[in-house]
């Protein structure tokens, strides 16, 4: 399995299902295009999704609704129907998901902060491990991190023209992403003595 990241832009996902486990798959691509296709569906789809579907779901007339997707998820209860819809999608070269397995795209659990999003998955073996692994980077990533980020983000504007070569400004922002003392100063709150510090660091002060 090779993790990516993909931009929503105006790709197109279709939902197989409405109930829970559908809504729990359309979260996950909030932001792209949702067709939802099912027979009932919750009213928390109908607010994410851009359009549904409301017919009785059937792997004869699954294909028809699959025009224009860039990704096809398998989202109902029925076993069975999940293979098909997932077999129907992978056979016209879609990418799947499907809720019982096999398709070509896993969805993961997602922890995702303002200026970050940290992703783990189990390869689709064990589903309870990600979400339990989530928890614990939850815990572990305190605001310190947040601002770690923001004073990146600040320095980069300074070191583009201060340091003229790529790699020694990787190299000098990984230096400062390892010094104990400005983190503990990003712990204490005290964001602007940590910025001073890295500009010092850099001899940029």
């Amino acid at each position: 399995m090779s993790p990516i990241a993909l931009s929503p832009g105006r790709r197109l996902v279709v939902v197989f299902g409405g109930g829970g486990v559908a809504l729990r798959k359309c979260r996950h691509f909030e932001g792209f295009r949702i067709r939802v296709v099912s027979k009932e569906v919750l009213p928390e789809l109908e607010a994410i999704a851009e359009e549904v579907v409301l017919e009785e779901l059937d792997p004869s007339t699954a294909g028809q609704h699959m025009d224009g997707a860039d990704i096809v998820v398998a989202a109902t209860s029925d076993h069975a129907l999940n293979d098909a819809i997932r077999d129907i999608s992978m056979s016209r070269g879609i990418m799947t998901n499907s809720a019982h397995g096999g398709g070509d795209v896993l969805i993961p659990s997602t922890l995702h902060r303002d200026g970050y999003t940290v992703t783990v998955s189990s390869e689709g073996r064990v589903p309870a491990f990600p979400p339990y692994v989530i928890r614990a980077i939850d815990g572990f990533l305190d605001e310190s991190y947040d601002g770690m980020l923001e004073l990146l983000v600040d320095l980069r504007k300074v070191i583009r023209t201060a340091i003229p070569t790529q790699p020694a400004r990787a190299e000098f922002l990984a230096s400062v992403l390892d010094d104990e003392g400005i983190w503990g100063m990003l712990r204490e709150g005290r964001r602007d003595d940590a910025y001073a510090a890295a500009l010092a660091k850099g001899g940029l002060a």
